[in-house]
């Protein structure tokens, strides 16, 4: 508040009152000040004073002073205000309130009082800057537009810095409202500073927003700080609100249209129409709707992806409608990355550059780029094609005269940003010259050549570096660096010496700066030939004797390129004997051999290589060859494609050492090269293209002395050692029965292929084309080896071996290369004499043993084997089963065999009864066994069946015995045949153990008492047989031997022989061999019981 003191004229009393108060009790002056306090102030109020003194500055230069006038002023009243300790400082007022200049900092005391009333009381008040305060002025909005493509406000107004004193800040807080409620959507501060002139600001706000979505308003407020005020500082009042006018159109829905914005962004779309949205999704996404205004609506989309290069889009759906807009996403131009400014020719600048990462912007949103020079102000543009398969980012500057140092900065502009990078560069320094043409070469002399080439551009005012590339066959390539001066007319000359005669060159030029920043590419080649010269040296020579020591052989080599200088015509062969030269031939090109007919005295002979220029030097060698007695051949192997040859250091050896090699295998002289070393060397490489693996080479080592040469070593030996590609041929020169003596031959050292080492010699058991050997170096057991290491062995016996056995042989010959292939034969060894002896005594020996061994067995068991094989057979002389009766054949004049002849019976008479099985009996024929005792039980007369049957009797007379037994009818008596001996009868306990006794010869069928009606059944069976079957029932046969104790000790009336036999035969008749014949009940089978007497019934 403001400190006001209020004073009054008071009498002298109160005063004097006042300090004796001071020297009297302080709490009655206390009591007494207030109470003349509050006289005053009613006093004051009923006179009408001035009170309230408040004073504000809007511009720091005046203070606006206002005060409360009294109740009882009238209309007219005139105030006087002054300021005390200030010269004409009284202001008068018909008003409450006046304006005074800005007064300095501390207390100022002021006065004020009614003009021309002297009534009333004067207004005292103390006032203080502390208690003004500085309200700015209400600002001014100059101007608010929008930028509805961009969602852009723009505002501008007027600072007013022209009323401040001095340059001070101006804090100004602008507020944007949105839709028809006034919400405030942004609130922000924008910091100005005045300088004592009135300055026109602008200010801009994207809205997140289309405008054309609301209303939105703009206010403007300020706030001055001046730090050398002490008052307080307050806010201005808020501008009147200005809006953002649109007008609808009536095409456009959805906004906003085509909108180009930043990965990751946030975006409202929104859509402005009468009629209600039902949904809106963007791409393929449903969005939820925001409600603005009216009907109008509103979606957000938060952090937006990339869109295709077509764009996303954004749709609107209402019940009859769709809105809808595209937008596209992408990224602003990245920094360009690399970028690099040279010159081919020093005309032009061509700068490049990469891109950096791809905006997903085409079209016309794409990427522009701009190349902008500072020093001369100038720019050029980036022209994209429109349908580029490789696009190549670049642009050309033209260079200016006499501009060396360029400042470039390439910028990058996309609807989203723009970017942009710089590079400063010495133009003379980047020169990448074009590829060189127009090469051509010219002679010097016959080493040196003049090579001229084109180069575009315009380089006088610096140096060229150039490299020329040299290359010549069979040699390492050459490259020579030359300075020269640039020149305007770009041809260039340079000459290149040190070449070789008669010599195909290729050329390669490229160029570059003094400097050097890049070579050009290399030029085109271009070959030349240079011209001939004399021979720098004189040929390689080498001396053989012929085989008849009469003729002198001279071998030289061509000579090389680089030595010939040209191409050789001829050479000429001369010799010389004491210090007499005489020229013998000359030989033309390409014979490099030549004869003589020379004694054995010591010549020397030259020879000398001509071209079209001239004559070599001499090459010279003795004929004279020194013979060395002690010379060994050595064996030796080389290494990779060659072979090392070593010697003793020899200072005998005056001129030099010759080394040569030929292939052995190849007939006389043996010549293939040579090779010359120093006479100080101990050692040798001979390496030759010609040199093969599995050849057998002949080295001869020579030492050259002032009298002639001299051989020193003979070696033969192998650049590498393979296997032999043959296997040795042998033969077998004799074999015994354990023996066998195998001879082989050398294998030829052509294909022998290295140092022979020894032969394995392997053989087994085995039979022609049903061994093989296999596995020989496996260690099998069976297979026996031996290896030969003695090289002048040719033979090999092997020993131990079986007769009469057949034997693989195998020999393979080997050396350090490997095994050889294998040469097989199968050999039979001879019979051994004393092993066949031995073979057959051993089982004559054995037999004999076995014999003796038999025959003493066979004596000691004699009545054994008698009776178990060779059994009594009875004489049938005398067999009296054979006496019949007379009675029986009576009627008959002779008598025949019994024939297998079919015969109807005369009467059957079946007489059924109870009992087991019924009795049958013939009328007219009565047997034996019918007739039996009475003494025989009636059960066992009951329990047989006896039939007795004889057909008619058929007398036919036959002229010869042959007829009759050819088929002739005759006439058949069927009798019983019994025994001779007189029955006996059976004990009780035989009777029951064989209730149906044996029977002699029964033609009629024996039906066992047991039968059923099944066995009746096959009896019919039986009976439908074909052929003759006299013996029905085979069961009731004893097979016994009549002098069998079961045939003589038995009291059975019954006996029977065995078999029966016809009338007048002896032939047996043999029952049928089934699972149903009788067994023999004797000990064992014997051939004679067929013989043995059956006993009867």
């Amino acid at each position: 508040m403001m400190n006001i003191s209020l004073r009054l004229r008071r009498p002298p009393w109160m005063v004097d009152s006042n300090g004796r108060r001071m020297t009297s009790h302080f709490q009655w002056l206390l009591l007494t000040f207030i109470l003349l306090y509050l006289m005053n102030q009613v006093n004051s109020e009923r006179r009408g004073a001035p009170r309230d003194l408040k004073c504000i500055t809007n511009n720091l230069r005046v203070w606006d002073c206002s005060w409360k006038a009294p109740s009882a002023a009238g209309h007219g009243t005139v105030y006087e205000i002054c300021i005390e300790n200030r010269s004409h400082s009284c202001y008068q007022s018909e008003k409450t309130n006046t304006k005074i200049p800005a007064l300095l900092p501390g207390d100022h005391e002021i006065t004020i009082n009614h003009l021309y009333d002297f009534g009333n009381p004067i207004s005292k008040f103390t006032l203080n800057e502390k208690n003004v305060s500085l309200i700015p002025d209400t600002p001014e909005i100059l101007n608010l537009s929008a930028d509805f493509s961009t969602s852009t406000i723009h505002l501008k107004w007027n600072d007013r810095g022209s009323v401040f004193p001095h340059q001070l800040t101006v804090i100004w807080e602008i507020k944007i409202l949105r839709k028809e409620n006034m919400e405030i959507v942004k609130l922000i501060t924008h910091n100005t500073t005045v300088n004592g002139k009135d300055t026109v600001h602008h200010w801009s706000w994207t809205s997140d927003m289309p405008l054309e979505c609301a209303i939105h308003s703009v206010g403007i407020r300020c706030y001055v700080d001046d730090p050398h005020f002490s008052g307080r500082k307050e806010w201005s009042d808020w501008s009147p609100l200005k809006n953002i006018s649109w007008s609808p159109d009536s095409q456009t829905k959805v906004f906003p249209q085509d909108k180009v914005i930043l990965v990751g962004s946030d975006i409202t779309f929104c859509c402005v129409t009468q009629e209600k949205v039902l949904s809106a999704q963007i791409g393929q996404t449903n969005c939820p709707l925001i409600h603005l205004d009216g009907e109008n609506v509103a979606i957000k989309i938060h952090n937006i992806s990339v869109s295709a290069n077509s764009g996303t889009n954004v749709v609107f759906t209402t019940e009859d409608n769709i809105f809808g807009t595209v937008i596209f996403v992408g990224y602003p131009p990245d920094i360009p990355q690399k970028v690099n400014c040279e010159t081919y020719d020093l005309k032009e600048i061509v700068c490049t550059w990469n891109p950096g990462r791809p905006t997903a912007l085409v079209g016309p949103r794409n990427t522009s780029y701009t190349l902008f020079e500072s020093f001369s102000g100038k720019y050029v543009r980036f022209k994209r094609v429109e349908a580029p398969t490789n696009e190549s980012y670049q642009l050309f500057f033209q260079m200016h005269p006499n501009q060396e140092i360029y400042n470039f900065t390439l910028n990058a502009r996309n609807p989203l940003g723009r970017s942009e990078s710089t590079i400063l560069i010495n133009i003379t320094e980047k020169v990448y010259p074009r590829i060189p043409t127009s090469i051509k070469v010219k002679d010097i002399n016959s080493t040196a050549v003049m090579l001229s080439w084109h180069l575009p551009g315009n380089f006088a005012k610096i140096k060229l570096l150039c490299q020329i590339e040299i290359n010549k066959t069979n040699s390492v390539q050459e490259l020579r660096n030359v300075t020269i001066k640039g020149v305007e007319n770009s041809s260039y000359l340079v000459a290149v010496d040190k070449l070789n005669p008669y010599t195909i060159y290729t050329f390669r030029i490229r160029c570059s700066t003094e400097t050097f920043w890049k070579w050009s590419k290399w030029s085109n080649e271009k070959k030349y030939l240079t011209t001939e010269a004399i021979p720098s040296k004189g040929p390689d020579t080498w001396r053989e004797w012929s085989s008849d020591g009469k003729n002198l052989i001279i071998y030289w080599k061509p000579l090389p390129i680089n030595e010939a200088n040209g191409k050789i015509l001829s050479y000429n062969v001369s010799c010389s004997l004491d210090e007499e030269t005489q020229s013998l031939s000359e030989i033309p090109d390409p014979q490099h051999k030549a004869e003589l007919q020379l004694d054995k005295n010591d010549y020397i002979i030259s020879v000398v290589a001509k071209n079209s220029v001239g004559s070599s030097p001499p090459s010279k060698i003795a004929s004279m060859e020194i013979p060395n007695d002690d010379l060994k051949v050595e064996q030796a192997v080389g290494m990779g494609n060659g072979i090392l040859l070593t010697w003793n250091y020899d200072p005998n050896m005056t001129c030099d050492y010759v080394i040569k090699w030929c292939n052995s295998s190849r007939s006389e002289p043996c010549l293939m090269d040579w090779k010359k070393v120093p006479s100080n060397s101990t050692e040798a490489v001979i390496e030759s293209d010609q040199f093969r693996p599995g050849v057998r080479y002949s080295f001869f080592l020579y030492g050259c002395r002032n009298e002639g040469y001299q051989l020193l070593r003979s070696i033969i030996g192998y650049i590498e050692e393979l296997a032999p590609i043959v296997a040795p041929n042998f033969t077998v020169e004799d074999t015994s029965a354990d023996s066998i003596l195998v001879k082989w031959e050398d294998i030829p050292v052509e294909e022998l292929r290295g140092f022979l080492r020894g032969y394995l010699f392997y053989f087994e058991k085995g039979e022609r084309d049903t061994s093989k050997i296999r596995g020989l170096e496996s260690g099998r057991s069976d297979i026996k080896v031996k290896n030969i290491t003695d090289l002048s062995q040719k033979t090999l016996r092997i020993a131990d071996l079986q007769g009469k056995t057949s034997y693989h042989l195998v020999l393979r010959a080997y050396t350090d290369g490997g095994m050889g292939p294998e040469k097989s034969m199968f050999v039979v060894t001879k019979e051994n004499s004393v092993g066949l002896i031995i073979a057959i005594l051993i089982p004559v020996a054995v037999a004999v043993i076995v014999g003796v061994v038999t025959s003493i067995l066979c004596y000691r068991k004699r009545e054994w084997i008698k009776e178990t094989f060779y059994p009594d057979i009875p004489n049938p002389e005398n067999c009296k089963a054979l006496q019949f009766q007379k009675s029986v054949c009576e009627g008959n004049s002779a008598l025949k065999t019994l024939e297998m002849n079919p015969c109807t019976p005369n009467n059957v008479e079946v007489l059924e009864t109870r009992s087991a099985v019924p009795k049958i009996e013939d009328t007219e024929i009565i047997s034996p066994i019918a007739e039996r005792p009475e003494e025989s039980s009636d059960a066992e007369a009951e329990n047989h069946v006896v039939v007795s049957y004889c057909p008619p009797v058929i007398e036919e007379e036959t002229p010869n015995p042959g007829a009759d037994e050819a088929g002739g009818a005759s006439q058949v008596v069927y009798i019983d045949i019994q025994s001779m001996y007189q029955p006996q009868a059976k004990p009780e306990e035989e009777q029951e153990n064989d209730p149906v006794g044996g029977a002699g010869y029964k033609p009629q069928m024996h039906l066992p008492v047991t039968s059923t009606v099944e066995d009746l059944a096959a009896e019919d069976d039986l009976d439908k047989a074909a052929g003759y079957r006299p013996q029905a029932n085979v069961n009731t046969w004893n097979l016994v031997s009549p002098d069998s104790p079961r045939s003589t000790d038995s009291n059975s009336e019954i006996v029977s022989f065995g078999s029966p036999c016809s009338i007048n035969s002896r032939q047996f008749l043999i029952p049928p061999k089934d699972e149903d014949s009788p067994k023999s009940s004797g000990g064992g089978w014997s051939f004679t019981n067929f013989f043995q007497n059956k006993p009867n019934d």
